[in-house]
């Protein structure tokens, strides 16, 4: 078992799947990242040695990507601030109804529940 960025990477997948699992990485980044390192996309975590899983590590924090912890204080900034600025998307939001132009009139109990800021 490995971690990166606090994360748990699960052994026996693919490699490409296995990075999936870092928040604010999706398969295209996951297969850019392995092609970069020459892996295989057929490569599990379990057949890398210490090194390759080293230089996996060191190539995702030094790409300059925004991942795990850092994207989601990013993403509740940017949330928060669109809520101070009083754009209506803030608005929607404050007011618990649906925010990306759902219909109100017989759904929504979903964001009316929920509610978050």
């Amino acid at each position: 078992m490995v971690y990166i960025l606090e994360t748990e990477i699960l052994n026996k997948k693919s490699l490409i799947f296995s990075l999936r699992a870092l928040y604010g990485l999706g398969k295209a980044r996951s297969r850019l990242l392995c092609r970069k390192l020459g892996y295989s996309d057929n490569l599990t975590i379990s057949d890398l040695t210490e090194y390759q899983i080293n230089e996996l590590i060191s190539l995702i924090q030094t790409s300059g990507l925004v991942l795990t912890n850092e994207l989601k204080k990013f993403q509740i900034l940017l949330l928060k601030q669109k809520v101070r600025i009083k754009s209506y998307k803030g608005l929607r939001r404050i007011r618990g109804l649906p925010v990306r132009g759902q219909r109100t009139h017989t759904n929504a109990k979903t964001a009316k529940r929920l509610k978050k800021i």
